[in-house]
């Protein structure tokens, strides 16, 4: 185990060199300049240019880099160019939010998604099992503004059963959990539905039948664990998308979450900002997965770590 955590650090750091590289490289070829958006419009061209050399955005793309990446192997994911703040204590007051509202969706696209894919896969070919998928191919195709402001319109406006935006209480995580985990629950239930109807189909099952044990003791203790090594993959994944890429949902429900922040900055070219979100994404995702794999090892004692 102290191997394999060690390589998979290992290669966490290359693969957030090659994240920050990479974002570094796209965010240097924006035709929008930084520098106008401080300055102003009003500014003139010697304002403009001071501006530049004390950001240091006059220097080669090579030298720019090589200063970014010093000042973040110290901790320092550097300053907003707009709000003037440090970049690392903007995603920490922003943090808390994300982190909550990414563990609520996971909670409720899990218990859609599995609950549909179990029942679609005992009553495979029923109507229930045709009902289950339609439901879940429109959750993955559904837009997440739009099942956002239905959610909105129906608990929140006609019924009045939660607040229609903000952040503080569990009335406010309720909505924006669940529009996030009604797409997540469309892929978690076909993934499910498939992983169950491999493993029902394997000799052990077949052996387990032929023991004579109930339905319900093949459901629950072989056929379900054997099934979740692929849904604990996905929620690995899971963790860096919500942490970063729901924009649109902390949009619509006014959540001061860090897609927020990131959107705020791509609007105004904030560097460091989206260089910082970039990062903190690629973290979750590395360290999403890695957990993914620990815990596949408890559900699957065969699993050998490479």
């Amino acid at each position: 185990m102290p191997a394999y955590l060690f390589r998979r650090i290992l290669e966490a750091a290359l693969i957030l060199l090659g994240v920050s590289l990479v974002t570094y490289i796209l965010l240097f070829l924006l035709p929008a300049d930084p520098v106008r958006q401080i300055a102003g419009r009003s500014a003139t061209a010697e304002t403009v240019e001071s501006i530049r050399r004390q950001l240091g955005l006059d220097l080669p793309f090579y030298e720019q880099y090589w200063r970014y990446l010093t000042s973040l192997l110290q901790g320092d994911l550097g300053r907003s160019y707009i709000q003037r703040s440090e970049v690392a204590e903007l995603i920490a007051a922003r943090l808390p939010a994300s982190l909550l509202l990414m563990v609520a969706a996971i909670c409720a696209e899990l218990a859609m998604g599995l609950t549909m894919g179990i029942v679609s896969a005992v009553r495979r070919n029923s109507s229930t099992d045709q009902s289950l998928m339609v439901l879940s191919f429109v959750g993955v195709s559904a837009p997440q503004f739009v099942v956002g402001i239905l959610l909105l319109y129906v608990f929140a406006y006609q019924l009045g059963w939660f607040p229609i935006s903000g952040y503080g209480t569990f009335g406010h995580l309720v909505l924006p959990a669940m529009t996030l985990g009604f797409m997540g629950a469309g892929w978690y239930s076909r993934m499910m539905r498939s992983s169950m109807l491999n493993v029902l189909g394997q000799d052990f099952i077949r052996t387990a039948r032929a023991k004579g044990l109930g339905k319900a003791r093949i459901l629950l203790r072989h056929t379900v664990p054997n099934a979740l090594l692929p849904i604990i993959a996905m929620i690995g994944i899971d963790i860096g998308i919500f942490m970063s890429g729901i924009v649109v949902v902390e949009s619509v429900f006014g959540w001061p979450g860090i897609g927020q922040l990131a959107w705020q900055a791509i609007q105004r070219v904030d560097i460091p900002i989206i260089m910082g979100v970039t990062l903190v994404a690629a973290c979750a995702i590395v360290i999403g997965n890695l957990l993914a794999d620990i815990v596949a090892l408890f559900v699957d004692p065969r699993i050998k770590l490479k």
